[in-house]
């Protein structure tokens, strides 16, 4: 049987392989953006009581009332923003899920959508699958800022969108105020539409500030915005995710959505929807930054490169040229084979595979697994 691929890209994901060698050799799995410390008690118990208390069956398309209800308060709380629970919030079963359907919900072959790279590696097989083209414009390593410049030459008649990520996986680059105006500029008076992947909102550090999307009032009107409850609340395989956009936008997605997942875990809705109505939520954002730390003050012997300190994110790039000259995939599988720790190299994030000699940690770990990772490498590099 001839069965066609839908996109141009081949075998399985670097997150899968670098995850399967880790196994494979029994090595710390720093690779894959999953925390590895308990979920909160009180949101544990909370799922408990949804299946008790028979929140078990199809929930509304478009998600629980009281959870839409729950992320518009938040909003309205964080960033002075006022959403519409009814028209422009989706829940959807997480964030990648959200950001192929935003793409389907307006994408026709032939179109263009501009992808920043490196990029998470969802995007550019989203947008083939629709039959459209990603038109790849680099990000300027080591600090990974854009190049507005760059951008704005991409634009052709055939641009229908640019995807954007802030806070940034896989480098931990963090969008400014300017940036957002940059964007307006480029946009103003086309028809281009913007999915604004946000996942990491409330992970961002060293006194930094998210600038959301949805805060710009004219942004506002064109984009989608993509927002992951497994990235805040360290539940990540619960997958679940939410998406705001504009009533029109809304119902362009919620015309593919009804199709596809229809209903998104009750249970989970529930829970989280009753865990947003405590006075006080923790703040992860201070937690992971903490980890942030830490995990830098142990590497901060060991011959790696430390650019920058991610200002968002799970995730900490390093430079390797003062232990090795192979490249960045070659040398994240022999970290793993031979010192049993496991990281994801760049390359992969961009299509071409740009290899800058980078690979990336996952600092969402318990201080005791990013210890004994340090130990590893700290035995072998020092």
């Amino acid at each position: 049987m001839n069965i066609p691929f839908k996109h141009s890209a081949t075998g399985t994901t670097i997150f899968t392989v670098m995850s399967g060698l880790a196994t494979e050799h029994q090595a710390i799995n720093l690779s894959q953006g999953f925390p590895d410390f308990q979920l909160d008690e009180k949101l544990a118990a909370q799922l408990h009581e949804a299946a008790l208390g028979n929140f078990n069956q199809y929930a509304p398309m478009m998600g629980l009332p009281m959870l839409r209800q729950a992320i518009a308060q938040d909003f309205l709380k964080r960033y002075s923003v006022a959403i519409d629970a009814d028209k422009e919030i989706t829940i959807t079963p997480g964030g990648t899920y959200g950001i192929y359907t935003a793409f389907t919900s307006f994408l026709q072959k032939d179109d263009e959508v501009i992808v920043l790279e490196p990029a998470y590696d969802s995007y550019i097989p989203n947008i083939e699958m629709n039959g459209a083209k990603a038109v790849c414009v680099s990000l300027v390593a080591p600090h990974f800022q854009v190049d507005w410049s760059a951008v704005k030459a991409a634009v052709t008649t055939k641009t229908k969108a640019i995807i954007i990520n802030t806070p940034h996986n896989p480098t931990g680059a963090v969008w400014s105020k300017n940036d957002w105006e940059e964007l307006a500029s480029i946009v103003r008076g086309t028809d281009m539409l913007v999915v604004s992947d946000e996942v990491y909102e409330q992970l961002i550090f060293d006194g930094h500030q998210h600038f959301s999307v949805l805060q710009h009032e004219e942004l506002r009107e064109r984009s989608f915005a993509i927002f992951s409850f497994g990235k805040v609340f360290n539940n990540t395989g619960w997958k679940m995710g939410y998406v705001i956009a504009p009533p029109t936008l809304t119902n362009a997605f919620r015309h593919i959505h009804q199709y596809l997942a229809f209903s998104v875990n009750t249970p989970a809705q529930y829970a989280i929807a009753q865990y947003m109505n405590q006075p006080q939520l923790p703040n992860v954002g201070a937690m992971m930054e903490s980890k942030r730390n830490y995990f830098l003050s142990l590497m901060k012997d060991l011959p790696f490169t430390i650019h920058q300190p991610a200002l968002g994110s799970y995730f900490q790039l390093a430079g390797y040229e003062k232990i090795s000259d192979l490249p960045d995939l070659e040398f994240a599988k022999w970290l793993t084979r031979e010192y049993k720790v496991a990281t994801v190299p760049i390359s992969p994030f961009y299509k071409n595979k740009k290899d800058d000699r980078l690979i990336r940690f996952c600092f969402a770990k318990k201080e005791s697994t990013l210890e004994e990772a340090v130990e590893r490498l700290r035995r072998v590099l020092n």
